[in-house]
């Protein structure tokens, strides 16, 4: 099982994943947590970090941004270091690079197009 963070400060982003990923969910391939700030993240990070394989984080947030966030589960959680994919609604070019010199995995831009989601998490799969 897939243990997968979400951190978005929109709270609808936890129904609509439920939804989009139902069947992956009630097969127990996937399960899900949420965090609706990057401090909320780094603490449920604090208690679960050995189990969350993925991370999904919105870059633009109130608070401390997904780019800081990226910075401190980088430098806080090697083992196992969890895939981290930063979220924006805002495909510009200057937030893919920061997010890659912090140590992103991939990049994803609103709104989230779930079948491509769908596809890189069946390469985590195998």
């Amino acid at each position: 099982m897939i243990k997968i963070l979400v951190v978005d400060d929109e709270a609808d982003v936890q129904p609509l994943f439920q939804q989009r990923f139902r069947k992956e969910l009630r097969a127990h391939e996937l399960e899900f947590d949420f965090a609706l700030s990057g401090e909320e993240a780094l603490e449920f990070m604090k208690k679960e970090h050995s189990e969350i394989v993925l991370i999904l984080s919105d870059i633009n947030m109130p608070g401390m941004s997904g780019i800081e966030l990226l910075s401190k589960i980088r430098h806080d959680y090697h083992e196992p270091e969890p895939v981290v994919m930063m979220i924006t609604a805002y495909g510009d070019d200057e937030n893919r690079r920061q997010a890659i010199e912090n140590g992103a995995n991939d990049f994803l831009t609103k709104p989230l197009d779930f079948n491509v989601l769908k596809d890189k998490l069946k390469h985590l799969l195998e």
